[in-house]
């Protein structure tokens, strides 16, 4: 089976689609919501943000200053189109192997009927 269009690497492995998955349902997240909401820790949380930003699916901003510092995070256009692409191609890898799974049935079943009738 050949890899369907819009399947995206980038953000393929769980940590990254988790993240991108999260974005996709809010405008803007602080990074401790997404670190939390995650379970990860701010330097495994950092260094997705910053493979995901230089992609371009993520803008990710600065707010304030000293302790009361904030860094917000949002998707992009160039993200949610890449992350929709991905979920599409995920669903039509799941539903070939349903489809597969349900053909290998109804051949086997098929056999085993012509056996009989034999």
């Amino acid at each position: 089976m050949s890899t369907p269009a819009g399947f995206d690497e980038l953000i393929h492995p769980a940590t990254r689609l988790s993240v991108v998955a999260l974005l996709a349902t809010t405008e803007w997240a602080d990074f401790a919501f997404i670190r939390d909401s995650l379970s990860l820790s701010d330097s495994a949380l950092s260094k997705q943000l910053h493979t995901l930003e230089e992609a371009g699916y993520l803008e990710i901003r600065k707010e304030g200053g000293g302790r009361k510092r904030r860094t917000k995070v949002r998707l992009t256009g160039r993200g949610r189109i890449a992350f929709d692409g991905h979920v599409a191609a995920l669903r039509a890898i799941v539903e070939g192997a349903g489809r597969t799974a349900t053909d290998e049935a109804g051949t086997e079943q098929g056999q085993r009927h012509a056996e009989a009738a034999r």
